[in-house]
């Protein structure tokens, strides 16, 4: 039976000459990303449009997360069957576009700080919920694909990223409904925004090395 160890230095040895995954580690690969995808995609759209109805910024945040989420596993298919400098470069486009949108965020809850909002406790715990169990269904779909290719272990690390934010999302949405205090939904969307920077860090940083 091949343990563990084993497994690591065969794909090492992949890696190394060059050969890729197999056929079949790469059908799994697509079908674990066109889910994540599609699903990322869908909960783009629920937490967008649940976030402005609810005037949250934690789960405007969360939402525009996913959609980052979505373009990166797009890249991630992309990537499949491609060469080692191909795949630096999509994990490369996903670090930046995930900082992009750790930016976009900050500033956002330093704008709605200033003019004000009114964010609603009881949806943003309720649709943070329901991103929380699709992306720990994504995380565990994408673990069972990880491997030391550089696209998939970015996918794997901004869904871990994903699972943190809606955990937050739903802690910051039962402070304001307990306190009705609008600083924590605020607090909570700037350290998302600063999560996410450092999360695109680790991705950039593991495609540069990636890279060489």
């Amino acid at each position: 039976m091949v343990g563990l160890e084993d497994e690591w230095h065969y794909r090492r040895h992949m890696a190394d000459c060059g050969c890729g995954p197999t056929e079949i580690e790469t059908k799994a690969q697509q079908r674990a990303l066109w889910l994540a995808l599609v699903l990322n995609a869908v909960m783009f759209f629920v937490e967008v449009a649940s976030g402005l109805y609810a005037d949250s910024t934690s789960l405007v945040a969360d939402g525009l997360d996913m959609l980052t989420d979505a373009s990166v596993y797009a890249v991630a298919l992309m990537a499949i069957g491609r060469s080692n400098a191909f795949k630096a470069r999509a994990a490369t486009l996903s670090g930046a576009l995930l900082l992009i949108v750790g930016i976009g965020v900050v500033l956002e809850a330093v704008r709605r700080a200033f003019v004000g909002a009114e964010p609603v406790g009881v949806l943003m715990i309720m649709v943070a919920l329901v991103a929380l169990a699709v992306n720990t269904y994504v995380l565990r779909l994408l673990q069972r694909q990880r491997s030391d290719e550089v696209h998939m272990r970015a996918a794997w690390i901004f869904t871990r990223a994903d699972v943190v934010a809606n955990v937050a999302v739903i802690v910051s949405g039962a402070a304001v409904l307990l306190t009705g205090v609008i600083y924590f939904d605020l607090l909570v969307g700037a350290a998302i925004g600063l999560f996410v920077m450092r999360e695109a860090m680790e991705i950039l940083r593991e495609a540069r090395q990636a890279g060489r």
